[in-house]
């Protein structure tokens, strides 16, 4: 089984993911972790990093292919990221989208990595700004159309205890057999 997880920053992707992996058991991976390992190595914060992906789609691009490859050679997996729903395609058997207001999930950035509410605010709508730009640039990817998921959710509406059961119990419902009149993502071959 595949399952992806996608939505903004602070919308609770990676706790969900790894908490959902556990539970059922499956690897994660998260491309979150990978694209702040790629900041790191240029000694650039995530929003710095993001930033300077907009001159140089090779970032983007080497993140997406790995993720990419992953989703289409590995099973029994979480596979998290923005755009993890997309990457994965008709790879995924379930595609969860993750979202809450944008207040809220400011002050979970804000107090993960210790930062005051309002620098957290302005980071995250700069970032997200600069990713719904190189998305649509590079992929034709709206970020915004949520018609390829199968469940989006507003994660500011339970706690992660409460979340968690609600997701298990979404995956121990799903029927493959029902995928069998399922519509392709967006009929665009994407090169990633």
């Amino acid at each position: 089984m595949l399952i992806t997880v996608s939505g903004p920053p602070g919308s609770g992707k990676s706790t969900n993911a790894a908490g959902l992996a556990e539970a059922l058991d499956l690897e994660h991976v998260s491309g979150g972790d990978i694209f702040r390992e790629m900041a790191a190595e240029h000694d650039m914060t995530p929003v710095e990093f993001n930033e300077h992906a907009e001159q140089d789609d090779s970032i983007d691009r080497d993140l997406d292919r790995r993720l990419y490859e992953i989703a289409s050679t590995r099973d029994g997996l979480v596979l998290e990221s923005r755009l993890a729903g997309w990457l994965a395609g008709d790879h995924a058997d379930l595609r969860f989208w993750f979202d809450a207001p944008v207040d809220i999930r400011s002050e979970r950035i804000a107090d993960r990595e210790g930062k005051p509410v309002e620098r957290a605010l302005e980071e995250t709508q700069r970032r997200e700004a600069s990713e719904k730009k190189r998305y649509m640039e590079y992929y034709a990817i709206d970020i915004d159309d949520l018609s390829i998921y199968d469940a989006a959710y507003n994660t500011a509406r339970w706690g992660p205890d409460r979340f968690l059961d609600a997701l298990i119990a979404t995956v121990e419902a799903y029927e493959p057999a029902a995928d069998e009149g399922k519509v392709p993502i967006d009929g665009i071959t994407h090169d990633f």
